[in-house]
């Protein structure tokens, strides 16, 4: 089936019923580009709380670059992986320095921006302004994976080559930002890791994983990478009036940016680590 035909039958589901999200009611370029960031690795039904609460106090770019870092990170405090929150906060404010406050209309300067890799200049480019840049996140790469039959890792390097050559086609079309979002709440809500919803599916026609009987074995699994074991040593420092002394961690690295108790990675842990504790450099008491 051509790319045409799929971007059709894509495009047909999506108009029969998406779901009906924030940033899809108001698709400006800030709000999209806040969803994308804020849906990275977090379900939508997490994100739509701390969406709502995050544009209600920085609607506009130059609002989040006004705004302190502690206070930025301290509202997005239980949603995770604040390296987003931090590389979002820079961005805004490099949109006030280089584009006048504006989320530029330019895929090469949007994605000169702290944190804007390809997939979020892909998607916010396509939905906000109408460019034809493919996305890929893993729901788009399971859809892609399912429908071309592909066996192999698709992380591997030639693999991506492939997913994403496969979804520029499909998003060199019109609607692009719409035929980007109809793949992602595909591979949400259809076809999804277990139990795909194949008879529900607008491409089952086309499904090459189906017609073999193997779509709930694809993607193919990667290799499981080992998860780095750390020991960290903290001390804990009072002044006369009980207080307790933090410092900010640095902004790169573990928890960066955060403060935390003064800590060293120790291995292993014992009175050399807690020789290398500074507490006379931690920062303020709390």
């Amino acid at each position: 089936m051509s790319a045409d035909a799929l971007r059709q039958r894509l495009l047909a589901w999506y108009d029969q019923g998406h779901r009906d999200l924030p940033w899809r009611r108001d698709p400006r370029p800030w709000p999209v580009w806040v969803s994308e960031v804020m849906l990275q690795q977090t379900r939508v039904e997490s994100v739509l709380p701390y969406f709502a609460r995050f544009m209600a106090r920085y609607p506009t770019p130059s609002a989040l670059a006004a705004a302190p870092l502690d206070e930025v990170l301290a509202g997005w405090a239980g949603l995770g992986y604040y390296a987003r929150a931090r590389n979002l906060h820079r961005a805004a404010q490099q949109c006030v320095e280089r584009h006048g406050g504006a989320v530029p209309d330019d895929p090469a300067a949007f994605a000169a921006l702290t944190g804007v890799g390809r997939y979020t200049c892909g998607a916010v480019q396509s939905i906000a302004f109408g460019h034809r840049l493919p996305v890929l996140d893993g729901n788009v790469a399971r859809v892609l994976c399912r429908l071309d039959h592909l066996t192999e890792n698709p992380r591997a390097p030639q693999s991506l080559t492939r997913l994403w050559a496969r979804a520029a086609e499909l998003a060199d079309g019109k609607r692009p930002g719409d035929t980007n979002q109809a793949l992602m709440e595909l591979g949400a809500l259809i076809c999804t890791p277990k139990r795909p919803k194949c008879l529900l599916c607008p491409l089952q026609a086309a499904c090459q994983a189906r017609a073999a009987g193997d779509a709930e074995s694809l993607p193919a699994r990667p290799p499981r990478k080992a998860r780095p074991r750390l020991q960290l040593v903290a001390g804990l420092a009072r002044d006369a009036e009980g207080r307790i002394w933090f410092g900010r961690r640095p902004e790169e690295g573990l928890l960066g940016g955060l403060w935390s108790l003064p800590s060293v990675l120790a291995d292993p842990p014992g009175p050399t680590a807690l020789a290398a504790l500074d507490l006379r450099a931690v920062g303020e008491p709390a």
